[in-house]
């Protein structure tokens, strides 16, 4: 089993940064693929950004490109997303997931492992 932590969530108001963590522990040598999703109210969860356990190319989804960054400290078994310029629009539910892929996926069903979820919200 893989235990996945989320932290950084809170409220911010238009235009500001936010910084998520999620730290993972357990058996994380199976873990190659982490990534991102959020889930706005009433909406379905979507990805948000996915990386590599060696980073060699993180993915994004359009509306999060050159505002969110994702990064990954494997010797500290957390995984990241640096959001700034952030909008209304990006209010949610985030969570961190894990997947035994060696590959890119962005749909909900590749992650084995969920985090608990952290609240941002954004004000206008």
């Amino acid at each position: 089993q893989v235990q996945l932590v989320e932290s950084g969530g809170g409220l911010v108001q238009a235009g500001g940064s936010l910084r998520l963590s999620c730290a993972a522990s357990g058996r994380i040598l199976g873990i190659d693929y982490m990534g991102w999703f959020r889930q706005p109210p009433g909406k379905e969860r979507e990805f948000v950004a996915g990386i590599l356990r060696y980073a060699t190319r993180p993915h994004y989804t359009d509306s999060v490109k050159g505002r969110f960054a994702i990064s990954r400290d494997n010797a500290k078994n957390t995984m990241y997303l640096q959001m700034t310029s952030l909008k209304p629009e990006d209010t949610a539910v985030y969570y961190c997931a894990a997947s035994q892929r060696p590959d890119y996926c962005s749909a909900p069903e590749c992650y084995a492992y969920w985090g608990q979820g952290t609240q941002i919200t954004v004000s206008s």
